[in-house]
């Protein structure tokens, strides 16, 4: 979509080869001095290491720094800073928390990094109306804090304490998105900076309606676009009632067939759960290990249930009449949320866990979601595939949306390993005749990705 974008919008941006033909790693002086004109100086920086860390997310990707680095303090700022850049034909690089897996953040044509993180006031909170307006520097944790004492919350989980303007952006999705739905659902507007510095509000400024059928869906285009089409400065997004009560469970099963097979039939009975994750052996024992969890080393549901006491007794009764008819054993739970926090702290950090299974390699994650329908089928065959590529790697999932992770180690001076890499994540992402419903995506880390030539960000060419 973004190259189509591109090409559709070639000869509308203004090349200029910025700075005179600069190599990367270079701005010329005045255009330097530009920059510091619109932020001010001490919101500038061109040091090595600060354009490194502004080069580099938690992905496999190599580091590709910008030329400079800047810290705008509003929305007038990042206006007038994509303005200049615009003029010059500059890239653009939006950067939140730096916490994304796709290498969306690396500077492959230099340019101009764009640090939001200093715009993080929450701007407004309309209780009666379920909605709240932040900026990208406030992160899902520093909102749910916030709303602590208001009796809302926002749901919307990917792991990492992410920028919520980062998540849009991404279109992020979750533990809770079986049951909240992801980023997709939860914007109900948008502000945003064109490439040439406009202001753009997506929904029509100081709006927050849950539904509206009149012109363009211009704030779905938005969400997922990536850093693409421009720089959002503001997002307002749909808040939900805080749960009355919240108990969380585990269960272990004889096999991943098993465990997938309660997982469709939770659903099919219409079970309203909040989470429902799947670990599998490799995972759980590198979350026991990472996370000192005292859970049995085999594939694993972790679930969780949300509403009123009278309500999760009988979700928990029906789910593990369910779960016993697949052959699970330690079916346990958790309503404490010191106990809560512990497992879903675990399955957070289970990115960090597989990485300690191998030292000194990188992580590489798939991204397939498929129809639950074959979910059982795609997910065991998945696991077959990986035993016998011989890497090593583990899968985790949100399979209430047919959603599944492999993340695979791989030295990334192996070239042999690599290619062993690429064949399993080009096998899992093809679309075989004997599957004719498999519909499947990989990440953004595509290959041309993870041989470290990281995938393009905003508006470079």
């Amino acid at each position: 979509m973004a190259r189509l974008l591109r090409a559709a919008t070639w000869g509308l941006f203004p090349w200029r080869g910025y700075c005179s033909q600069k190599t990367k790693g270079e701005l010329c002086r005045d255009f330097v001095e530009a920059l510091k004109a619109v932020v001010g100086g001490s919101h500038v920086s061109t040091a090595t290491v600060v354009r490194e860390q502004h080069g580099r997310d938690e992905s496999v990707h190599r580091c590709e720094p910008p030329d400079a680095v800047v810290w705008p303090q509003n929305v007038e700022q990042v206006s007038r800073l994509a303005a200049l850049c615009y003029r010059q034909g500059v890239p653009i690089i939006p950067f939140g928390t730096g916490t994304g897996l796709e290498g969306g953040v690396c500077a492959v044509q230099g340019g101009v990094c764009v640090n939001l993180t200093h715009m993080d006031r929450i701007l407004e909170l309309n209780l009666e109306d379920f909605s709240v307006v932040v900026e990208p520097g406030v992160t899902r944790k520093a909102l749910n804090v916030h709303l602590r004492d208001s009796g809302l919350w926002f749901p919307v989980d990917p792991g990492a304490d992410a920028s919520l303007c980062g998540m849009a952006a991404t279109g992020a999705s979750g533990t809770n998105a079986v049951r909240y739905g992801t980023m997709r659902d939860n914007v109900l507007n948008l502000e945003v900076v064109l490439p040439d510095g406009r202001l753009l509000h997506t929904a029509g400024q100081g709006r927050h309606f849950r539904k509206s059928a009149a012109g363009y869906n211009l704030t779905g285009l938005f969400v997922g676009s990536e850093g693409t089409l421009g720089l959002i400065t503001a997002t307002t997004l749909r808040l939900h009632p805080a749960p009355e009560a919240i108990v969380a469970a585990t269960c272990a099963f004889p096999s991943v067939q098993a465990a997938v097979d309660s997982t469709v039939h939770i659903l099919q009975a219409a079970v309203p759960v909040a989470r429902i994750e799947f670990l599998d052996e490799v995972m759980m024992d590198a979350c026991n290990r990472y996370s000192k969890l005292n859970c049995s080393v085999a594939p694993t549901l972790f679930l969780e249930f949300h509403g009123s006491q009278q309500a999760l007794e009988e979700q928990l009764q029906r789910t593990e009449e369910i779960v016993q008819q697949n052959g699970a054993s330690d079916f346990s739970w958790a309503k404490a949320a010191e106990e809560r926090s512990q497992l879903w702290t675990a399955r957070h950090n289970a990115w960090y866990a597989a990485l300690a299974m191998r030292p000194g390699c990188k992580g590489y994650s798939t991204d397939v979601c498929v129809p639950i329908s074959r979910l059982p089928e795609i997910l065991v065959q998945t696991k077959e595939d990986l035993n016998a590529s011989g890497l090593t790697g583990s899968i985790v999932g949100h399979v209430g949306d047919g959603n599944f992770h492999c993340i695979l180690l791989v030295n990334p001076d192996d070239a042999e390993e690599l290619g062993r890499v690429k064949a399993f994540a080009e096998q899992l992402g093809s679309q075989p005749a004997s599957h004719p419903l498999f519909q499947a995506h990989l990440s953004c880390s595509s290959w041309i990705g993870l041989f470290f030539d990281a995938p393009s960000s905003a508006w470079q060419r």
